[in-house]
Protein backbone atom coordinates (compact mmCIF):
# COMPACT_ATOMS: atom_id res chain seq x y z
CA UNK A 1 0.00 0.00 0.00
CA UNK A 2 1.53 3.45 -1.21
CA UNK A 3 3.18 5.57 1.88
CA UNK A 4 0.05 7.86 2.25
CA UNK A 5 -2.74 5.53 2.27
CA UNK A 6 -4.71 4.48 4.92
CA UNK A 7 -7.80 2.56 5.42
CA UNK A 8 -10.10 2.54 8.14
CA UNK A 9 -12.79 -0.70 8.44
CA UNK A 10 -14.95 1.04 10.91
CA UNK A 11 -17.70 2.74 10.15
CA UNK A 12 -18.77 6.31 11.96
CA UNK A 13 -21.77 5.55 14.05
CA UNK A 14 -25.02 4.77 12.80
CA UNK A 15 -26.49 7.37 14.61
CA UNK A 16 -24.44 10.56 13.17
CA UNK A 17 -26.24 12.45 10.22
CA UNK A 18 -25.20 12.67 6.63
CA UNK A 19 -23.52 15.99 6.93
CA UNK A 20 -21.75 14.73 9.77
CA UNK A 21 -20.49 11.85 8.02
CA UNK A 22 -19.73 13.70 5.28
CA UNK A 23 -17.55 16.53 7.56
CA UNK A 24 -15.46 13.57 9.19
CA UNK A 25 -14.34 12.38 5.91
CA UNK A 26 -13.36 15.42 4.76
CA UNK A 27 -11.45 16.49 8.07
CA UNK A 28 -9.74 12.69 7.18
CA UNK A 29 -9.11 14.07 3.58
CA UNK A 30 -7.77 17.52 5.30
CA UNK A 31 -5.46 15.25 7.72
CA UNK A 32 -4.07 14.14 4.69
CA UNK A 33 -3.74 16.98 2.93
CA UNK A 34 -1.64 18.56 5.70
CA UNK A 35 0.66 15.03 5.74
CA UNK A 36 1.59 15.96 1.81
CA UNK A 37 3.02 18.98 2.85
CA UNK A 38 5.47 17.34 4.59
CA UNK A 39 6.67 16.02 1.55
CA UNK A 40 6.10 19.20 -0.27
CA UNK A 41 3.28 18.00 -2.06
CA UNK A 42 0.31 20.54 -3.08
CA UNK A 43 -2.05 19.56 0.21
CA UNK A 44 -5.18 17.58 -1.51
CA UNK A 45 -6.31 14.65 0.19
CA UNK A 46 -8.58 12.25 -1.21
CA UNK A 47 -10.53 9.48 0.66
CA UNK A 48 -13.18 6.93 -0.92
CA UNK A 49 -15.75 5.41 1.02
CA UNK A 50 -18.53 2.64 0.75
CA UNK A 51 -20.62 1.58 3.05
CA UNK A 52 -19.16 3.38 5.61
CA UNK A 53 -15.59 1.92 5.38
CA UNK A 54 -12.69 3.82 4.03
CA UNK A 55 -11.37 2.08 0.86
CA UNK A 56 -8.76 4.29 -0.26
CA UNK A 57 -7.17 7.52 1.50
CA UNK A 58 -4.26 9.19 -0.95
CA UNK A 59 -2.50 12.41 -1.29
CA UNK A 60 -1.35 14.45 -4.72
CA UNK A 61 2.01 12.56 -5.74
CA UNK A 62 2.89 14.64 -8.75
CA UNK A 63 6.39 15.74 -7.62
CA UNK A 64 7.51 12.52 -5.71
CA UNK A 65 6.08 10.13 -8.81
CA UNK A 66 7.04 12.90 -11.29
CA UNK A 67 3.77 11.84 -12.89
CA UNK A 68 1.44 15.07 -13.77
CA UNK A 69 -1.76 12.26 -13.18
CA UNK A 70 -0.70 11.34 -10.08
CA UNK A 71 -3.68 13.44 -8.14
CA UNK A 72 -4.87 12.45 -4.96
CA UNK A 73 -8.65 11.72 -6.50
CA UNK A 74 -6.65 9.55 -9.55
CA UNK A 75 -4.77 7.99 -7.26
CA UNK A 76 -7.95 6.95 -4.61
CA UNK A 77 -10.03 5.74 -7.73
CA UNK A 78 -7.00 3.07 -8.40
CA UNK A 79 -6.75 1.92 -4.70
CA UNK A 80 -10.16 1.67 -4.42
CA UNK A 81 -10.49 -0.27 -8.05
CA UNK A 82 -7.88 -2.65 -7.35
CA UNK A 83 -9.45 -3.08 -4.11
CA UNK A 84 -12.88 -3.90 -4.77
CA UNK A 85 -11.15 -5.92 -8.15
CA UNK A 86 -13.58 -3.30 -10.42
CA UNK A 87 -13.65 -0.41 -12.65
CA UNK A 88 -16.85 0.56 -11.23
CA UNK A 89 -17.55 2.35 -8.30
CA UNK A 90 -21.22 3.22 -8.02
CA UNK A 91 -21.92 2.79 -4.91
CA UNK A 92 -18.98 4.62 -3.64
CA UNK A 93 -18.63 8.10 -2.34
CA UNK A 94 -15.01 10.26 -2.96
CA UNK A 95 -13.89 13.01 -0.31
CA UNK A 96 -11.95 15.71 -1.59
CA UNK A 97 -10.29 18.40 -0.07
CA UNK A 98 -10.66 20.76 -3.29
CA UNK A 99 -12.75 20.89 -6.35
CA UNK A 100 -12.06 18.25 -9.39
CA UNK A 101 -10.03 19.32 -12.23
CA UNK A 102 -11.07 18.12 -15.59
CA UNK A 103 -8.88 14.91 -15.37
CA UNK A 104 -10.33 14.11 -12.20
CA UNK A 105 -13.40 15.00 -13.41
CA UNK A 106 -13.36 12.39 -16.04
CA UNK A 107 -11.81 9.32 -14.29
CA UNK A 108 -14.84 10.42 -11.78
CA UNK A 109 -17.23 9.96 -14.35
CA UNK A 110 -15.55 7.09 -16.20
CA UNK A 111 -15.34 5.26 -12.59
CA UNK A 112 -18.94 6.08 -11.62
CA UNK A 113 -18.38 7.42 -8.68
CA UNK A 114 -21.77 7.99 -6.72
CA UNK A 115 -21.07 10.77 -4.99
CA UNK A 116 -18.43 13.71 -4.69
CA UNK A 117 -18.24 15.89 -1.51
CA UNK A 118 -15.18 18.49 -1.98
CA UNK A 119 -14.08 21.12 0.24
CA UNK A 120 -12.57 24.20 -1.42
CA UNK A 121 -13.47 25.47 -4.78
CA UNK A 122 -10.82 25.88 -7.58
CA UNK A 123 -11.49 29.14 -9.20
CA UNK A 124 -8.94 28.37 -11.81
CA UNK A 125 -9.10 24.49 -12.65
CA UNK A 126 -12.08 23.26 -10.88
CA UNK A 127 -15.00 21.17 -13.17
CA UNK A 128 -17.49 20.63 -10.67
CA UNK A 129 -18.82 23.99 -11.21
CA UNK A 130 -16.23 26.87 -11.06
CA UNK A 131 -15.07 26.78 -14.50
CA UNK A 132 -16.67 24.08 -16.09
CA UNK A 133 -19.37 21.23 -14.52
CA UNK A 134 -18.30 18.18 -16.19
CA UNK A 135 -19.28 16.14 -13.23
CA UNK A 136 -23.40 17.03 -13.78
CA UNK A 137 -22.88 17.62 -17.83
CA UNK A 138 -26.31 16.46 -19.28
CA UNK A 139 -24.69 14.58 -22.63
CA UNK A 140 -22.84 12.57 -19.84
CA UNK A 141 -24.05 8.83 -19.39
CA UNK A 142 -23.06 9.34 -15.50
CA UNK A 143 -23.31 12.22 -13.34
CA UNK A 144 -22.40 11.65 -10.08
CA UNK A 145 -24.45 13.26 -6.97
CA UNK A 146 -22.10 16.73 -6.11
CA UNK A 147 -21.83 18.21 -2.49
CA UNK A 148 -19.94 21.31 -2.89
CA UNK A 149 -18.24 23.90 -0.20
CA UNK A 150 -18.04 21.26 2.56
CA UNK A 151 -15.66 22.84 5.11
CA UNK A 152 -14.59 24.85 2.33
CA UNK A 153 -12.74 27.48 4.12
CA UNK A 154 -10.33 25.41 6.49
CA UNK A 155 -9.56 23.57 3.24
CA UNK A 156 -8.86 26.66 1.27
CA UNK A 157 -6.43 28.20 4.03
CA UNK A 158 -4.33 24.45 4.14
CA UNK A 159 -4.19 24.91 0.61
CA UNK A 160 -3.45 28.95 0.69
CA UNK A 161 -0.86 28.52 3.25
CA UNK A 162 1.20 26.18 1.73
CA UNK A 163 1.38 28.16 -1.39
CA UNK A 164 2.44 31.28 0.48
CA UNK A 165 5.33 29.66 2.03
CA UNK A 166 6.03 28.32 -1.26
CA UNK A 167 6.05 31.86 -3.05
CA UNK A 168 8.21 33.13 0.50
CA UNK A 169 10.87 29.80 -0.29
CA UNK A 170 11.34 30.16 -3.82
Amino acid sequence: MPADSKTASEPLGAAASPLAIDEQYIRNALDLGREAVKRNEVPIGAVIVRDGSILAATTNRTIRDQDPTAHAELLAIREASAKLDSWRLDDCTLYVTLEPCAMCAGAIVLSRIKRVVFGAWDEKAGMAGSIGDLLRHPKLNHRPEVRAGLLAEECARVLEEFFRRQRAVG
